[in-house]
């Protein structure tokens, strides 16, 4: 796997850039499962959140794939980098608040978060950008932009996120193992952790330069 890594740099495109393909595809699959289930709840505004959050999920791996066929741009970069960064977790986490929190204080709460993403999601797109930074065939969000801290306004939004779908998942099993004594449901909402956290660990190995670890946790998450 290193070896794949070592090569992209100097050779293009490998196997392992392909994976966000399949990531594409298995989050679409999800979009309709889910999108299926809230039509049968009433369209339960957790399960419509959740189904946001999957659609960019795979809009962003959409994204990575272009970028592996066709040749990174400054437009398709600045997309990738939208749908990863600002709203790769976002939805996901607001659907977990709503599951998990009375309605009125989710209301409120996701009222408070959506306008901290909607500015940084024009700031995303209006931000002057290095260019001359980006590589040909991998996304990357390191040392691409003239306003260095933009970056810093990703880590508030993925941290919301991460405290209600990764937190919310295991206080979700700690609730089936201690009241209900549901393993099936613990180990179900235990995975829904780990899977949260993945797509995380991978874009954190993003800025060490390992694009591709991203697509391994993504896929894998």
């Amino acid at each position: 796997m290193i070896d794949l890594f070592l090569a992209s740099v100097t050779t293009g495109p490998t196997a392992v850039h392909y994976i966000p393909i399949a990531t594409t595809v298995m989050s679409a699959t999800f979009v309709i499962a889910l999108l299926v289930r809230a039509r049968k709840r009433k369209w339960a505004p957790h399960l419509m959140w959740w189904a946001v959050g999957i659609f960019f999920y795979g809009f962003g791996t959409a994204f990575e794939s272009m970028i592996t066929l066709s040749g990174n741009s400054e437009t398709l970069n600045r997309v990738w980098y939208w749908a990863g960064a600002i709203l790769g977790g976002y939805p996901l986490g607001v659907g977990s608040c709503y599951l998990l929190c009375p309605r009125k204080l989710a209301n409120r709460l996701t009222a408070v978060s959506l306008v901290f993403v909607i500015v940084a999601s024009i700031l995303v797109f209006i931000g002057p950008m290095h260019v001359d930074q980006l590589e040909a065939h991998r996304p990357t969000g390191r040392g691409i932009w003239v306003w260095k801290w933009l970056p810093w306004l990703t880590p508030f939004i993925n941290l919301y996120a991460l405290f209600f779908l990764v937190g919310g998942a295991l206080w979700s099993s700690y609730r089936f193992l201690t009241s209900d004594w549901n393993l099936g449901k613990a180990i179900g909402t235990t995975l829904i952790a780990v899977g949260g956290l993945l797509p995380a660990f991978g874009g954190a190995m993003t800025k060490a330069g390992m694009v591709e670890w991203l697509y391994i946790g993504e896929f894998a998450g």
